[in-house]
């Protein structure tokens, strides 16, 4: 069959023989050409309907399938077409490679390179290049940079740089004279024109590479200094991609924020860095030229005064004479309180300097946004800042310090504080013990290190008066708040030393000492210690007795056996002691506690409850369950551990714990989460059953603030839970702090300071929450037209009083242009916009107070607004340009420090608010 097969096959039929495949033919050039095409135009369909991610899989398949000569094909191809006309040398040298060629630059070439890409500045800030150039002129780093550290040779060879003096050779000549001869007087005239030629040219430069960068700039940047510094080649940039790209205005708006931040001037300090505005030149000398031991008796002692603390102006009234006070706000960059202390100190250095804020046994409340504690002592900025404040206070040799009215002392968190700080700047840093509960009065325990034969308190304040102030500051605040909105608009061109002084004062007129003495609480106190001082007399006499037969029949054996006793007494004084003395500090305090609590119950419940049984009914039964369900709780749970921590001291001694005591109370904390949750419903119904109920307002007025209530009302009362809080952590601290780390009740101690911490941490949160709303109600309410303010997690930062200026003409130079007074603006920053009001001021007939009034204008997200500075001339100061989308202000303060102090916090808010 095969014979008849092939005995008809036909050449032509050859021809479309095939091989591997029915449709490739074998020996037909053609055809098989045009069906290759055909299937090559198939798979380039193919191709282009399918997704990048699908090419690249078809591509990589191919290349694996290719063979070299075939792959070299593909990169000779696309080395013919696609040449590489430049390369960056330092993604493709090794790193080594790129150093040592980045080495060869001097400091100004590396910070220019610095700004050509991400990866240039990455290498040209290494600590390898600019350590050699610190070394060479002997700048050595003061402290050993982290592992995770960035450029820190880099910024210590811009200070150090920035803190060397530079004279022109005309002031260099006047100083230190010249080796030159003396030139005669055309000489010297000639010489002056030239520079006043030179001077000339170079402003005309200016004036004319600014109206270029005004053509190519985006159309809502204004003013003359921004566009000064934004360099050129951004500007089309910018506006190109504007004209391409409308979605893109955010981006572009963040980098036109970021730019107006970096381009505020900034100001010289004697420790290198940088803020706003200059120093004169008579402080270029630093304070380093007043070290010498003559200059130490005129060195002032220095006090920090928070004006978060309550009664503030009471606490500055108690400064001594002769120590200088700064009052500062809580909401101020660390920047600028580091220039509030620089101009009180005035060149000079401080012999100490206390810091008195807010704060706690781990950590101290600074200012907004910087507790500073173990965790985040070592961040760059917080280091550089106590590095500094460290340089404006003596050393620890010449007898400097620095005392934090804060009880860092109670806590091992609180002494590893103290122990960095003293290492990090080299100057004695001591804090109380804090071991007295009570809202301040830890400033008047002992204080860790005490070296001078006093107490620090008693260097700053008169201690009769800043003792009256610790005992009554949270009653104070209260009254002192009513007081401020009274003298506010008379003090407010003062500053805020001088009016809190004048306040202070005015408060301590009014009490007396005499009303002070009246108040049940101290007179509770005297009546119990002289009750403890009779007792400890009667004790004493037996113990002397006992103590004259033991001395006696020492004597006989040995003379010298009393010293002996005597130096072990002195050894004996070790944490145990002070261990037990903090623990029975818990128990004493807790029993007040239960006696505060217990009031509540014997003199407003028992009676309520009374006239309800008995059908005459003060208030209704539900009204009842409200208001004293919750604190019943409390002081059953707090009676059940105040009876544990006394069975636990009648037999107290070194290898007792109290841990679990206290681990056992934290566990059943729920009973407080109740009474937190309903705590303003409470007030509420107190405040309603008042108006309504007249039986009730005659039992509150019988019962509220007599000796019996310690003269405290039912809502004052009521505060005691959540205060209580505060001391049980310090007091645990403390515990712990004196326990050693072999001990059994350590662990156990941990656990009930996690369990107290966490809770505190939900009342604090609780209470940011209400003074955050209602301090956003109250301005909403006085700005006449504002929208609503409440939002979760906003709060107010500063409020600025400004004068708005109007432009006559734009035209001219810019340090020509005239400047009018328009209007009176009040800048409200919050931490996510800035609320613009106009501000007037309305007076009543026959009264010398007046009344100031906001009308809302506009507010603009932070994350737009623009900052522009406007230079001082003899026709403007202290002025600036706030830009937003749609309007813009220009802003004058009245004083420099104002202005500074003003852009200072909002560029921090600024920057804060878009790294969200």
């Amino acid at each position: 069959m095969s014979a008849e097969d092939s005995s008809w096959r036909t050449p032509e039929m050859e021809s479309f023989h095939t091989r591997f495949s029915a449709w490739t033919p074998f020996s037909n050039k053609s055809l098989n050409r045009q069906l290759f095409q055909e299937r090559v135009a198939l798979i380039s369909h193919w191709f282009d309907l399918w997704t990048n991610k699908q090419r690249q899989e078809f591509l990589f398949a191919i290349f694996l399938r290719c063979t070299k000569p075939q792959l070299r094909f593909v990169q000779d191809w696309f080395s013919e077409r696609m040449q590489v006309a430049k390369v960056d040398f330092s993604t493709v040298l090794p790193r080594f490679i790129s150093l040592y060629i980045f080495s060869f630059l001097s400091p100004k070439d590396l910070c220019a390179a610095a700004q050509v890409s991400w990866p240039w500045k990455f290498l040209t800030e290494q600590d390898c290049l600019w350590m050699p150039k610190c070394v060479k002129f002997g700048w050595f780093l003061p402290y050993t940079p982290t592992d995770n550290e960035y450029g820190a040779w880099k910024r210590h060879y811009v200070a150090c740089v920035s803190h060397l003096d530079w004279l022109t050779p005309r002031e260099a000549a006047a100083i230190y004279g010249t080796l030159n001869e003396p030139k005669t007087e055309d000489e010297e005239l000639l010489e002056r024109q030239r520079e006043k030629c030179l001077r000339k040219r170079i402003w005309e430069e200016i004036a004319l590479r600014n109206k270029e960068l005004f053509k190519v700039r985006p159309p809502w940047v204004s003013g003359t200094c921004c566009s000064s510094v934004l360099k050129p080649r951004r500007q089309p940039r910018l506006s190109q991609t504007v004209r391409e790209r409308v979605g893109s205005h955010e981006a572009l708006e963040k980098q036109l924020v970021l730019t107006s931040l970096e381009i505020l001037p900034k100001r010289s300090n004697i420790s290198g860095s940088h803020s706003y505005p200059l120093l004169s030149k008579k402080y270029w000398h630093g304070v380093h030229k007043n070290d010498d031991s003559s200059s130490y008796a005129l060195r002032p002692h220095f006090i920090l005064i928070s004006s978060r603390i309550p009664a503030y102006e009471m606490v500055v009234e108690s400064v001594k004479a002769g120590v200088v006070s700064v009052v500062y706000e809580h909401s101020v960059t660390l920047e600028s309180l580091l220039y509030l202390i620089e101009k009180a100190l005035d060149g000079r250095k401080a012999q100490s300097m206390g810091i008195f804020s807010d704060g706690d046994s781990r950590e101290i409340n600074l200012l907004q946004g910087y507790k500073i504690g173990v965790k985040n002592l070592l961040r760059p900025e917080v280091r550089d800042f106590w590095e500094k404040l460290g340089s404006y206070v003596a050393t620890e040799e010449e007898g400097g310090h620095v005392d934090f009215f804060v009880p860092l002392g109670a806590s091992e968190a609180g002494t590893e504080v103290l122990s960095q700080l003293s290492q990090l700047t080299g100057t004695f840093f001591t804090a109380p013990t804090g071991i007295a509960t009570g809202s301040y009065q830890h400033i008047l325990s002992d204080w860790l290190g005490s070296q001078w034969g006093k107490a620090p308190s008693s260097i700053y304040f008169c201690e009769a008066k800043l003792q009256t102030w610790s005992s009554f500051a949270d009653f104070l605040e209260e009254t002192l708040k009513t007081v401020r909105k009274q003298l506010y608009p008379l003090f407010k061109e003062l500053q805020k030393s001088i009016s809190g002084r004048m306040i202070g004062q005015f408060m301590f007129d009014t009490m007396g000492m005499t009303n002070i003495l009246n108040n049940q609480e101290t007179a509770q106190a005297l009546a119990d210690r002289l009750m403890e001082l009779s007792k400890e007399d009667s004790e004493r006499s037996v113990v002397e007795d006992d103590s004259w037969d033991t001395k006696s029949r020492l004597s006989k054996n040995d003379l010298n056996f009393e010293a002996l006793i005597n130096l072990e007494r002195i050894l004996q004084k070790d944490s145990a002691e002070k261990r037990t003395r903090v623990v029975r500090e818990l128990l004493q305090s807790e029993r007040k506690y239960v006696q505060m609590l217990e009031i509540v119950r014997d003199v407003y419940f028992a009676p309520l409850k009374a006239a309800l049984s008995s059908n005459r009914a003060i208030l209704s039964a539900a009204n009842i369950q409200i208001l004293f369900s919750d604190i019943l709780q409390i002081l059953s749970l707090n009676r059940q551990f105040l009876d544990n921590l006394r069975d636990r001291l009648q037999e107290w001694g070194p290898a007792h714990c109290v841990g679990e005591i206290v681990t056992k109370f934290g566990s059943q904390l729920n009973t407080y989460t109740n009474f937190f949750n309903n705590y303003p419903v409470i007030l509420k119904t107190i405040e309603k059953c008042r108006e309504m109920i007249p039986a009730f307002r005659t039992f509150l007025k019988r019962h509220d603030k007599t000796i019996v209530t310690k003269m405290l009302s039912l809502p004052e009362l009521l505060l005691y839970p959540s205060r209580r809080f505060e001391e049980y952590l310090n007091l645990l601290y403390a515990v712990r702090l004196h326990t050693p780390a072999e001990h059994v009740d350590r662990g156990d101690l941990t656990t009930a300071i996690d369990q107290i911490k966490k809770y505190k941490s939900y009342i604090d949160q609780m209470k940011q929450n209400i003074n955050m709303k209602d301090h956003l109600s109250d301005i909403q309410r006085i700005i006449w037209g504002c929208p609503t303010l409440s939002e979760v997690n906003r709060y107010l930062i500063r409020v600025q009083d400004v004068a708005q200026l109007h432009c006559c003409d734009e035209e001219i130079s810019f340090s020509l242009r005239l400047y009018e007074h328009i209007h009176d603006l009040s800048l409200f920053l919050f931490n996510d916009a800035l609320l613009v009001s106009s501000r007037g001021t309305s007076h009543t007939p026959f009264e010398r107070t007046s009344k100031t009034t906001y009308q809302f204008i506009a507010s603009v997200a932070l994350h737009r607004l623009l900052i522009e500075n406007i230079p001082d001339s003899k026709y403007v100061k202290n002025a600036f340009i706030l830009q937003g989308p749609k309007y813009k202000w220009i802003c004058a303060t009245e004083v420099e420090d104002e202005k500074f102090l003003w852009l200072s916090v909002l560029r921090n808010a600024i920057k804060s608010s878009m790294e969200k």
